[in-house]
This record gives structure tokens, sequence and C-alpha cells, in this order.
């Protein structure tokens, strides 16, 4: 044995094996001769160590079935864009689909690769094998496959065996040989309503057809391709709009496997003993044929040791199982040895070889760290390794914020917590980096100006205010308010009322009170209301302005009436006109200051008279009865003097884009319309006032501001301030972006020498080089002919054949004559289902006129030309071009080429704007610097001041720093400019990320390792990773920081940041990340391999381990298959492997929901979740904290409402965001398509009479109990199973338990069948079911029907803001206490939670009838009796003693809640707010499930139990045992005593609890093995599944 050892001491030495993986260069012979040699000398140990090693793997799959990757590829091109989408689909279309369908699982991979290589580059390519490994768009396709079923593709019986269904006009076609006379009878003023979603593919350049027809197939087979082409004739036709839904008709057996998550196995403590002893059946034989983990064992890679000499297999495993167990002892360790274990693990990780190995080495470390603890304790750390870490930790923390304990993972400088981000979170941002990098260093962009651009926002971010209606971007945008339309009422610079107010900036300067108005002489803050002056809103609204000026708040106050502009509407004929012609006559009857006011109070007068009833005629009569002398035509009719400011009112309101009123602008700023109603509105002002005084304060602070700047214009002078807002530019989220890195020099000329054939050679070209091919042949119009740089490019896209067309181009033509900055190409795209009668076409004119006269002469040419009046008389033939006259014009030369016209240009315009830029024929667009802007609704205008408005915007948002940045990078001024737009459209596409922070390290000499990227000739990312290697953090992130260096073109650093001392283990878990980077395939048969899994090889056989799953926050997974106890794995009680499968049972959709009115939560607020044809399947209650709720869904369409009954009573929705809903539709509709979190924002307000009543009325009279949770009942149950209290003869008594491990549900079946035997109540019993076994719920239905009750199975995530447990034991006492509020529907009016481990001897009815006397819930104290334990009772003194002041510690075992108290109160909201404070702290709340609720005793009061309801031998004596109605099996901290052990012990009856309940599940073991078993069914979908499953509630 000891030869072995020096051998391979020897290799250590020699660096040819350990310390890295085998190289296998040296030659295949001389390993084998020595492995030979190895075998032979360690041929004793062979013998002694021949065990078998026991592999514990588990794997996840989805609940949907599988999803061809073909259609997963097609997602991922339609995330890049919808012409990438599109692109693909047509090169699959012209494949053979017959030999497609014909071929191997592998073959046809190659070939959906070889297709996307043509589209995608080779990093991208890398990105989408990623992309199709993890599965990232398989739920997009089951939620088209689910909308497709739920709109009747799966009963009607005319398609039901169509595998291409055509859904036109409401009826469904199989295939399109009726489509043309189904459109032929079509009337189209009477056309059904299709339910159309942003997700929608629609095929470019159609979507302007009225007619929406959908198609339903698999793109690849031969019934799609044909349906396809002729669609496509249809489309170019002009008469559908074609939308492309993926459906698979026959998705088959097999379910998707999953990956992207962690599987842990951490190590249990033994203290006490609670393992059940029942035999366990074995695996089946085919599940335990599993190989092992693919790490090497130290540096030996075995697998492929295994594949060079397979006559040595045998001994290897031999050898690698004593390498293991030499080198991996679990014996305890001692305190000092604990203490350098990180600095340890780093030395071991830095001491393995190169990058690769030390990479490997820093996984293999952190993965299985319990087992290599004891072998680190013998490595001597580096002192400068140790220094270096320490100096670096010192820069981390106080530069960056990252402690010793924390990790972090950089990408090109945007920083990732692990701990929150999943992979595919971090997969989004890396394609939308990657985008960006590539783009940049396609166009010559050097790497210090690289990472400088980078490090711009000119993408979409997300929205921080409502705005004009929509939403507004960072930063918000706002209008110069120095009007004369706006009537202001108060001027606090100029105003006696403000006279003795301080005047000057400086007072700013001055403490005061938090949160106190100061009332300084400057208008800093200026409000201006946009209103309807009949509007029922409008006397609120100035009711509120009525206050602020009677409580003289600091704010100048104004108005705009918005009323029509039309001259020819009086006030005889409109109530708003009338209005203002009154407000008018009163504040001319007055001079000076108080002019305005006065006006204001007449109409407050008239609005308090008149009420909601303001006409023409009861305005004019109040009126009347004020001025009595007046002529009512004088003031309200054609020539009244007091018809003023109606012209000047629409000028602002059209500069200020408002579509709707009221609007409300602070110092310009449009504020979010939904506050402005009631005491949200008080509230938002004063918000905004303290806001704008915390930046006006920096301002004087900084001396910007000073007494010398009249403080209005220095507002107005601010960047943000626009000339006019204009929702389409500021909005950045309302813009998509082409293309533009192309680099392609080829002309529309040199195409048509080279090819001949320019359509074909177009469509040969990649989008980005169709943009390139336009920009090097467009002739730019500009102001002048200087070659000058010019950064803001703009494509105006239409179709100059008709007026609006024409009418955008000439503003965008004028706009060049205003500005040098600014360079012109007009883009022709026609609408080929019309046609013009001019000869030529005006559209010919003005493409030989861009393409052909110099800039200038262009300019006014087209001036001329595209006047309305000219060019109707052009077209009708009235005028012709020989009369135009300009200098420079030859007007024959022109109608020469006029005639020579090539349709070349056309065909190029029409390809980019069809494929790459995706906007319908007809349609007029603006594209500036890539960013598409359009199409343009029919009735919108974007006239001159719009194009100097985005000229503004794209400066100040992009243009001057990327102009700044690439100067030098052009050799003459058009490159730069046409740089500068390609550098603008890559920034634009890519949407904004987090802030880029640089590490300037203290020293990476000795503490780091770097992998170089793979081709450093192309451009990489910059990864860095900062980690404690004996971390949970690094135990994540090392298989990440793998899959990240082989999928991207990444510099990855590891950075690592040891502790230097431990006081305890600090990894007890084995871990693995479940994660590939590609889909594999049989070597063999070529077919797909079902996906990675996770493998646990040579693990320790004596700890006992617990399995735990990490998985995104949104994924609700439960294991669904599994013999053995995954709480409470011991290898030495096991004869082979632990194999188990889990499922993905949900994807979450959550939620906060918040009052209109006050900004509040609705607490008790139900919402329903369903599909169309089933709108309530499940369900959920709103808490208190965030307005938080969560419902479970799966991929598909989904109906989000209120709950029938007093929620739906109370309450309406008033808005919502992050919904899904069609144009048209009245429902909220949430689409899940992905397996990223989808979280919604709903607003509601009570109905109209309902404002008083409360959700949570005690009396409950409008009977909650009924509708869903009346229905809702468990499939197998038996019995009353409603549990509902409402009509009941006899009151359901509702029992709530958690259990986890074989032994503690062996415990939980005694102690429902002890409940069941001492009560003639009907009982209905709770489980969560997040951590119940297999073998459980199996056994529930069995036992509900043998014994005679009722149960449900609740199940909730822990939401992602509420601090996380890591261990399993206190993640349940956590379920067992903070959820109480919404696991259950809010007829259950009691619950009563009884631990598993006890036996009821009494009617459970005493205890549900007991009076809580107004506490919300009742706990049992702990006994004192035995005085043998007083040792033990913490709570008699120390902390508790002082802060229970007297009261006694309750044990929580076993409670009971009255729910409606519990709600009432906010109990549960307060119990996980002081969790929240609490457990930050990791020595607080050491017994979270109890000391909760006692250390809320003072704000949640608890109402002490009688003793007998829980006897526990540990505390309580012998004697009290006879008066107990429940026995405790608790644990003893003095003699430890084993769990099973003391119950058959201390309870006489427990024993034959057990063996009865033994006795049934056999006998119903025996009757399901004898009856056969059916394989024909079908797989169900996961919403059927969900359906059937509906018992299983929020």
């Amino acid at each position: 044995m000891k030869s072995v050892v020096d051998v391979v001491t020897q290799l250590k030495r020699t660096k040819l094996l350990l310390g890295s993986t085998i190289d296998l260069s040296i030659s295949a012979m001389f390993y084998k001769h020595f492995l030979q040699i190895i075998f032979l000398l360690g041929g004793t140990f062979a013998l002694e160590n021949a065990e078998q090693n026991k592999i514990v793997a588990t794997h996840l799959n989805a609940k949907w079935a599988h999803t061809p990757l073909l259609l997963e590829t097609a997602e991922y091109m339609s995330e890049e864009s919808p012409a990438t989408f599109w692109t693909f689909v047509e090169n699959v279309a012209r494949w053979d689909a017959q030999e497609y369908i014909s071929k191997n699982d592998e073959e046809k991979f190659a070939d959906l690769l070889s297709t996307s290589s043509k589209i995608l580059s080779s990093s991208q390519l890398e990105l989408l094998r990623l992309s199709l490994a993890l599965r990232v768009h398989s739920p997009k396709i089951e939620m088209f496959r689910q909308i497709a079923l739920d709109r009747g593709l799966h009963n009607a019986s005319n398609i039901k065996q169509c595998s291409a269904v055509v859904d036109v006009n409401g009826q469904l076609i199989c295939g399109v040989g009726e489509l043309q006379n189904v459109l032929d009878k079509v009337n189209y003023d009477d056309m059904h309503q299709m339910a159309i979603y942003d997700v929608d593919h629609h095929y470019p350049g159609g979507e302007s057809n009225k007619m929406k027809l959908v198609l339903y197939a698999e793109i690849g087979t031969p019934s799609f391709s044909s349906c396809h082409s002729k669609i496509l004739q249809l489309v170019n036709a002009g008469q559908v709009d074609y939308i492309l839904r993926p459906y698979v008709q026959d998705p088959g057996q097999e379910r998707v496997r999953l990956s992207g998550y962690g599987i842990e196995l951490a190590i249990k403590s033994t203290e006490y003993k609670a393992q059940d002893d029942t035999k366990v059946e074995e695996e089946d034989a085919d599940l335990q044929q599993l190989g092992e983990d693919e790490q090497h064992t130290e540096g030996f890679l075995f697998s492929t040791l295994r594949l060079r000499f397979p006559d040595l297999a045998p001994q290897l495993a031999d050898f690698k199982k004593h390498l293991v167990q030499s080198s991996h002892d679990m014996a305890p360790m001692k305190v000092w040895q604990l203490q350098h274990l990180s600095m340890q693990a780093a030395q071991r990780v830095l001491s393995a070889g190169g990058p690769q190995d030390q990479l490997t080495a820093f996984i293999n470390t952190a993965q299985d760290f319990p087992r290599l603890a004891r072998g680190l304790t013998r490595i001597k750390v580096d002192e400068k390794m140790k220094r270096e870490i320490i100096k670096n930790q010192n820069y981390l923390r106080s530069n960056h914020d990252i402690g010793p304990h924390d990790a972090a993972l950089f990408i090109n400088g945007m920083h990732f917590d692990m701990d929150y981000t999943d992979v595919f979170t971090l997969l989004d941002n890396v394609k939308n980096e990657q985008r960006a990098l590539e783009g940049l260093s396609n166009l010559g962009v050097s790497e210090t100006a690289l990472s400088q651009l980078l490090s711009l926002e000119g993408g979409a971010g997300e929205s921080t205010r409502g705005f004009m209606g929509g939403t507004q971007p960072s930063p918000e945008y706002g209008l110069d308010i120095r009007d004369t339309a706006i009537v202001w009422l108060n001027d606090i610079e100029k105003d006696s009322t403000y006279r003795r107010w301080p005047s000057s900036v400086n007072e700013l300067l001055r403490p005061s009170y938090p949160g106190m108005l100061r009332s300084i002489r400057k208008n800093f803050h200026n409000l201006v209301l946009v209103v309807d002056p009949v509007s029922p809103s409008t006397a609120d609204l100035f009711t509120e302005v009525s206050s602020f000026l009677n409580h003289n708040a600091p704010l100048r106050m104004g108005f705009v009436f918005s009323v029509p502009a039309d001259k020819r509407i009086t006030g005889l004929q409109d109530a708003g006109v009338a209005i203002v012609c009154a407000f008018n006559y009163v504040v001319q009857s007055f001079d000076g200051e108080e002019a305005n006011m006065k006006g204001f109070s007449f109409l407050q007068d008239l609005y308090a008279s008149l009420g909601q009833t303001l006409t023409v005629d009861s305005i004019t009569s109040f009126f009347k009865k004020r001025y009595k002398s007046e002529d009512m035509n004088d003031v309200f009719g054609d020539d009244s003097d007091f018809d003023v400011g109606r012209r000047l009112a629409r000028e602002f309101i059209e500069k200020g884009g408002f579509k709707t009123t009221p609007q409300a602008l602070m110092n310009g700023v449009p504020l979010p319309s939904k506050h402005l109603s009631g005491d949200e509105f008080e509230e938002i002002m004063l918000m905004e006032v303290m806001r704008n005084t915390q930046v006006i304060q920096r301002a004087v602070y900084r001396g910007d501001l000073t007494d010398r700047e009249d403080v209005t214009d220095w507002l107005m002078a601010a960047p943000n301030i626009m000339p006019r807002l204009n929702d389409r530019i500021l909005n950045s989220k309302s813009g998509r972006c082409v293309d533009t890195s192309g680099t392609s020099t080829a002309t529309l000329s040199s195409l048509a020498a080279a090819e001949g054939d320019v359509k074909a050679a177009l469509d040969d070209l990649s989008l980005r080089d169709v943009s390139a091919v336009l920009d090097n042949t467009c002739h730019y119009i500009s102001t002048k002919v200087d070659a000058a740089v010019r950064p803001l490019t703009l494509w105006v896209v239409a179709d100059y054949d008709t007026a609006e067309g024409r009418d955008l181009l000439l503003e965008a033509v004028k706009y060049t004559r205003e500005s040098d900055s600014v360079r012109l190409c007009a883009v022709h795209h026609r609408n080929t289902s019309t046609s013009t009668t001019a000869h030529p076409p005006l559209s010919h004119i003005v493409q030989v006129a861009q393409a052909t006269l110099p800039s200038p002469v262009a300019r006014q040419f087209l001036v001329k030309v595209l006047d309305p009046d000219f060019a109707s008389k052009l077209e009708s033939g009235e005028k012709k071009i020989n009369q135009i006259k300009l200098n420079g014009f030859d007007v024959e030369a022109f109608e020469s080429r006029l005639k020579s016209l090539s349709g070349d240009v056309f065909e190029l315009h029409a390809a980019f704007s069809s494929r790459v830029a995706g906007v319908p024929g007809g349609s007029r667009t603006i594209i500036a610097n890539g960013r598409v802007l359009g199409p343009l609704d029919p009735d919108e205008t974007f006239v001159l001041e719009d194009f100097a408005l985005l000229e503004k915007h794209t400066a100040i948002t992009l243009t001057d720093e990327i102009t700044e940045i690439v100067k030098e990078s052009a050799a003459d001024p058009l490159a730069l400019s046409s740089l500068i737009m390609k550098v603008s459209g890559v920034l634009q596409s890519k949407p904004q990320t987090k802030t880029r922070t640089s590490l300037q390290l203290r020293g990476t000499e000795h503490s780091t390792f770097t992998l170089q990227p793979r081709r450093p000739d192309l451009p990489s990312f910059d990864v860095v990773a900062v980690c404690d290697p004996a971390s949970l953090a690094a135990q994540k992130m090392g298989p990440v920081l793998q899959v990240l260096h082989r999928v991207l073109n990444a510099k990855v650093m590891v950075v690592l940041n040891a502790i230097e001392k431990h006081s305890e283990m600090p990894l007890k878990s084995f871990y693995r990340v479940v994660l590939d980077s590609s889909p594999h395939f049989d070597p063999k048969t070529g077919a797909r391999l079902p996906g990675a899994g996770a493998v646990f090889s040579w693990l320790p056989e004596s700890p006992i381990l617990t399995q735990n799953l990490h998985v995104p926050d949104n994924w609700l997974v439960e294991v669904v298959r599994s013999k053995y106890d995954l709480d409470n794995i011991k290898l030495e009680d096991v004869e082979t492997n632990v194999i188990s499968e889990y499922e993905l049972e949900n994807v979450l959709v959550e939620g906060h929901c918040f009052e209109q009115s006050t900004g509040n939560p609705p607490r008790g607020l139900q919402f329903t979740l369903g599909t169309q044809h089933d709108p309530i399947m499940v369900d959920t209650i709103v808490m208190a904290n965030l307005g938080y709720f969560q419902l479970k869904a799966n991929p598909g369409a989904w109906h989000l409402d209120l709950r029938e009954g007093r929620s739906k009573e109370l309450y309406g929705i008033t808005s919502h965001e992050g919904t899904d809903t069609p144009v048209g539709s009245s429902a909220v509709q949430v689409l899940v398509s992905s397996f990223r979190s989808h979280v919604v924002k709903v607003r509601v307000a009570k109905l109209p009479g309902k404002t008083d009543m409360d959700l949570l009325d005690e009396d409950d009279k409008d009977g909650e109990g009924g509708g869903l949770w009346n229905t809702i009942t468990s499939t197998f149950s038996t019995g009353d199973d409603s549990g509902s209290d409402a009509g009941d003869a006899v009151e359901t008594i509702n029992i709530f338990s958690v259990a986890s491990g074989h032994l503690y549900e062996r415990f939980l079946r005694i102690m429902m069948v002890s409940v069941r035997k001492h009560t003639n109540s009907p009982v209905k019993f709770w489980f969560l079911k997040n951590f119940l076994s297999p073998s459980l719920k199996d056994s529930l239905p069995v036992l509900a029907q043998e014994y005679g009750f009722s149960y449900e199975l609740v199940q909730y995530k822990w939401p992602r803001w509420l601090h996380r447990q890591t261990e399993k034991q206190r993640i349940i006492w956590g379920y067992k206490i903070l959820f109480l509020d919404v696991l259950f529907p809010l007829h259950v009016k009691k619950i009563i939670f009884v631990d598993a481990d006890q036996v009821v001897r009494a009617d459970i009815k005493e205890l549900h009838d007991l009076n809580l006397e107004g506490a919300p819930y009742g706990f049992v104290p702990f006994c004192d009796s035995r005085k043998e334990m007083e040792g033990f009772r913490f709570w008699k003194h120390g902390y508790w003693r002082n802060h229970l002041g007297g009261r006694k510690y309750h044990i929580s075992a076993l409670f009971v809640v009255d729910l409606r108290k519990f709600r009432r109160i906010a109990a549960g909201d307060r119990l996980r707010g002081q969790y929240q404070g609490l457990s930050q702290d990791p020595n607080s709340l050491s017994n979270l499930d109890q000391d909760l609720p006692n250390n809320m005793i003072h704000q949640v009061r608890i109402k002490s139990l009688p003793m007998e309801w829980l006897w526990c031998e540990t505390w309580c004596d012998d004697d009290s045992k006879k008066y107990a109605k429940v026995i405790d099996v608790c644990n003893n901290p003095q003699t430890k005593e084993a769990k099973l052990v003391a119950a058959e012990r201390i309870i006489d009856e427990w024993t034959e609890y057990d063996q009865d309940i033994k006795r049934v599940l056999a006998r119903h073991r025996d009757y399901v093995t004898s009856k056969p078993t059916d394989t024909s069914k079908p797989h169900p979908s996961p919403l059927r599944t969900l359906l059937e499953d509906r018992h299983f509630t929020n």
C-alpha cells in the first residue's frame, strides 16, 4: 500500500499528473504501463476498498412536454429582432421539409446551426447553444401551444388531425385550401375581434391590413412551408396581417429537462436521531445505471482514463476510491484546525497549476469542501497571498462595499449579486452586452473607446413616472412654462401676500426641521394644471389648489384651460368656452395681482353651485345672477371681447403632447396622471416640493444658482427642459432599433453590377449589411454642401405618393434648413395595395431630386414640390416640373434622369423598410440614428418643432458624448457622421444596464488567477469574480464562470476573497450546479440526450445529508419520484444509489397591489387567475407588506381578476402594469412565456358607495365562504371536505401541519389518525406541499378515504423581499408562522396548528371552541413541573426574562389562530416586519417559530391555552401525563433520545396507530399492484394538470 502512495507522491512532484488534469499528449503507452504498475503494487488496497461508489443523483423536469429545438431557435432569433426572426423562418421554409423530418436529432441540430450561422456571428452561435441547453425559450413555445388549445385547436372536429391551422375572422381552417373562399366571404364591417399580443410574430409589411390571420404550425414541417408561401402571397397583395404562432400538434410524452439551478446536500445535525426505520424498496435497475460526476479526482480525470484504457476499468475504479478515501477524511475537527480553512482553500486553488486547472480546483474545493476540509488543514498558507488578500479586502470594503463574507460578479463592470441573479437573467444581460460589444467592434472602434461607449446608456430604461398618459423615462423631461397661455394665480416673488418672507436663495442652506416647507420669496416651485373646465375632476383639483393658496404654501400655481380653439365655436354653444368667457370677464373687471384670484374664486363658486351639471344654460344662468346688467351675447357670443386665449392654450397643449386631461406640471415636468385626485394629489405635491428643494439646495451650495439669476429662467435652462414634449421621442421604450453595425462598402450600383438581380442580391445580404448599403447609397440632404460632421442621421420612411408621406418629408426637409447638424435621406416604402395617377409619380420626383441635385438645391426643390397645393396640382397635371425655377436646377437634365430612373433603389428601400425596419408599406416612420420612431398613427403629426426636439434629445442623451469619444476614429466628416450614426444605433439597441464599476485591486500577483480569452483577436468580455473559495457563493459561481469562459470570448479573473479566521466550519454542504453549455446527443444513434442532472459520487457514507434545490425565485418545484428519504440520506444504510426526480410544478406570477386613492395595500383583497375557458383556477390574498401577492401559473395566457364575493363587490381594478392585455380586451391578461420572474402592478379603487366598507369586516355579511373555496376539494378525500363554515350543520375543524422527511411524515399520519379517532366533527387537514415526499402525497387519499377526513395541500413561495433562511429546518419554521394570513382562504375563520410528532387524546373540537378572549392566537406555555430540566429553561433568565416581564414563554408545537382577528390587526404583516429586522442577526431567533411570537407578545397578544393541551415529557412531570389531551414527542436536550424510540416508549397507543396505518397502506398497494396499468394515456397539458390539482391552493 505504501508503494502506491509513494508513486502518487512522486507524480505530484514531477507535475505529470497531479495539480492538473492528465496531459493526454504524453503517450498512451506510458500511462498504461504506469497504471498497471500501480494496480500491481496496490492489489491489496484494491481488495480492501472494493466497496461500491454510491451515487446521489437528481434531475428536474418541466411540467410540459418536449418542445423542438428548431422552434426554440426561432424564438431566440425573435429576441434579436423581428427581422431576424423572419429571416430565419424564410430560410427554414426553403428547406426540404420531408428530408429534414427524416433526419435524427443531431442532424437536425446541425441543420439549424448551419442556417443560424448565416444570420448570427460565431459568438452569438455559442450563446444560442447555451440558450438551447438551458431551454430558455421552451416556455414561450408552450405558451403558444396553450393559446392554441384555448382557441380550440384540440377539440374542433374539422381540424383535430391538422398540423397547420389557420385562424381567420374567428374561423379555424385546416391548411390554406379554403382560405381564399373564406376571405372572399368576409364582411369587413363586422369582423371577429381577435386577441393579438405583443409577443406575436407579425410578418413585416402587413400590420396595416385590417384582416388578421393567425397560422398555428410547426416551423420546419411540410404543412408549414406550404401554408407560409400561400399566406405570403396574400400579404404582398395587401389582404391580410399575417401572424405566426408556433404550434406542435403532438408534443409526445417526454418532458423538458431543465438546467440552470443548484443542488445542495447539506450535512445534517445528528444531535437528535430523526430517521425512519422503515425498510425502503430499492430503485428500479434502470435508474441505477448512472455515471459519476465528471470532476477530476486529485488531478486524475477518470472518465478520460476509462475511455483510453477500457481493459483497466475495474482497477481504475478501485484506485479512484483509494484516492477519495485517503484524502477525504470526515472525522470531526478541532476549532484551531478550522481557523484558516478559507486561506488554505485559496492556497490549494492557486497551487493547482494553470488557470484552467485553478478554476477546476476552485469548483472542486467549494463543491466538495466538507470532505476536503481535513486535508486542507495540512496546507501551508503563503504569507504573500494572505497579505495581498487582506489589502484587496480593505480596498473592496471601502470602495465597493464588498466585505470578506461577500461575493460579487462583474461583467464588463456591471455588478451581479449571484444570491439574487439566476442564470436566465444573467444570460439576458450577456446577450445584450454581446450584441453591443460585437457591433462596436465591427465598426472598428478601439478598445479604449469601446469601454467608454459601453458605459453610455442609450437604450430603453425603466420608466419612473407617468407621462402624457403613458410612461416617462429618466431623466424626466419638462416643458418650458414661460408661456402666456398659463393663467398664474399667484407670484411668490411679487405678490404682497409673501412680502415678509426672506428673498435670498441662500435661505435654502439654513437648517430646518425634516419635512418642513421653506417659505422663501422665490418661485422655486411652479405648478401648472391643464384642465378641461367642464370635467368633474377640475372642481376637485381647484379645491386642492385653493387649500394650498389659503395655507400660503410656497407654490406658484397656474392653469391652462383645454377647450376647442375653433373661433366659430362660441360660449353659447360650448360649456367649456362659456366658462373661459365668464372667467375672462371677471378677471378683466379687476386690476392688479388680485384679478386672476377673483376669477378663480368665481370658478370655485360656479363649481360649488352647479356641481356636475355644467351646461351652457346652467353656466350662463349662474353668470346672469351675478352680473344681471350684462348682455349674454356680449360676453358669450360671436364678438365677445372676453373670448381670448383659446388659441394660445391649444398651442401650449399641443407643445406638451397632452392627449388627456387633467395634467399637472411641476417646474415643467409632467406628473403621473394617476395621482391627480384626492389626498394623493396633495401627497404627490408635497413629495415633489421636497424633492425639488433638495435639487435647488445643491445648486445653491455649488454656486450654480445665486440671487442674481431669475429662478424661473434658471429652472427653464435645465437640460431636461425641452421646447416641446413628444412621448414618441422622449419615451425611450417607445422605439425599436435597426441593426446599424454593418460594415459592407457595397452600394446599389455595385450590387447591380456584380449580381444583375438586385432583389436577389439584397435577399442574400445580412440585415446589418442591408442597412450599410442604404447608408452607402443615400445622397443625404443637409443645409450646406460643405463636408461637416452631422451627428444626427434621419431616414424618413414613407410613401411619397400619399399626401401624409409628403407632409412628413416636407417638415423634415424644412428642418434641415434650421440645423446643420442633421442629414436627411428619404426612404420609399410604398403601399402596394394602392396606386398613383401621377405621371411621373411624385415618389420618383423625390428620389431623383435627393439622388442627383446638390444638397441646397435639392432642399429648395423639395420644399416647393412637397408643398400640398403644388403637389396636388402636379398629380392632377395642372403643374409641371419645368415650371420650377431655382438657381442650379437644370430642368432638362432632371427630366432626363427621371425617365431613366431604375427601380433598383425602390427594391433597396423596400427591403430595408420591410426586412430590417419591419414597418408596413405606406406607413410613416422616422429612423433617427438607427432608432425607429413609428409607424406614426394615421392622425399623428410630426412637425418641424418635433424634429428640433428629436435633435436636442439625441444630442443630450447620446451623440454629444459619442462624437467626443470617436472623433479620431474616422478620416473624414462624412465617414465620421456615418460612424456616429452606426454607434448610436448599436448603443440604443442595448437596454439600460447597471452602473459600471472599475476594480483597482491593490494586488493581483499572489491571490488571483486569470483565464485569458479563447480568441484574443476578437472583442472580449471582462469578467471578474470576487469570492471566498470556502463559501456557498463559490459553490454556485464556479460552474457559471466555467460556462461563461466556454461560451463567451471572455477574460475571467477570479479574486480570492478568503476570510482570515473562522470559528466554525465555513461550509457544511456538498453542491452541484446543473448547467450545460450546449445540447448533447447520443454518439451512436444521434438522438438528443434528455439533458443535465446533478450527480454526487464518492460521498462520505456516515453523515446524514439533506437534499435541497436552489432554483430561481419564481419557480415552485417538488419532488415527484424518490424511494428514499431526501431529508435524511445516510449512504451507509443505502444499498445502491439514491435517485430522485423533481418537477417544476409552477412558475409564479407575482404582483403588488395598492389602492388608487390612498396608495395603501388593500389587505385581504383576493385575486384569481385562470384561462379564458376556466377563469378561476388559482387565487391568492394580498399582503399588507408591499401589497404583495403571488399566483401559481404555467406557460400560457392567463386572466387576472378580483375574486367573486366581497373582493369584487367592494373593489374594481383601475390600472395595471406588466400585463399583456390585447387591444380591445376588457380582461386583464398576463402571458407567462419565460422562466424569468413576471411581476405585475395593480391599482384598485373602492366602488361607488363602498368607500366606508371594510374588506375584512368581521360580520362577513356577504358570505365570503361561498364561491371558489366552497367548491375546491381534494379529488381523493371523503366526507365534508369543503372546509367551509357557512351553512354546515357541524362546523369543520381545520388543522394545519408541516412535515419533512419520512420519519416526520410517519408521525404526521399517526397524528391525523389520532385526531380523527377522538372527534365526531368533520376535520380538514391543511398541509404545506413544499416539503412533502411523493410517498406521503400518494398515501393521503388512501388515508382520507379510510379514516374519513378531508385535506388540502397549500403552497407558498418564500417572497424574494423577505430575508431568507438557508437551513431547511429554519425554512420550515418560517413557513409555520410567517404566512398564516395568506396560506388559507378567507372563509377559514380558525385554524389549529398541530405538530406532526403529536398524538391527540381528546376531542380537538374543545380546543377549536375555546374562547381566545380577543387575542389573534393562543399558544400553550412551556411546562415547568419537571424540576430536573430547570437548567435548560432559558426563558427564566437573561433577555427573555426581562422581555417577557412576568409573562409566560409559549411553545409553538400547538397553537390556535383566529384568522379573522389575525388578519384584521395585520398580525401577519407585523410578524414579517419584526422577522425582517431580527433575522439579519444570525444569533437571533434561534427557535424562529416560537421566538418570534414570544418576542412580539407586547404587539400581538397571545392567549395562554390550558397546559393539558400540550404534554411533553421533557418539560412536564409524570403526574400530569394522565391529564394530557395532546402528547408531544419533543426532543430532550439532556438524554438526546431518538424520537422514534421516545414515541414508542411514551405513548402507549402509538405502535397500534402505526401498525394500523401500515396495514391500510399495504392493502392499498396490493390492490394497485393487481390492477393492469394503462399506458395509453396522453401526456396532460400543464394547464389541464393545474386544473385537476386546483385543490393545491396558494
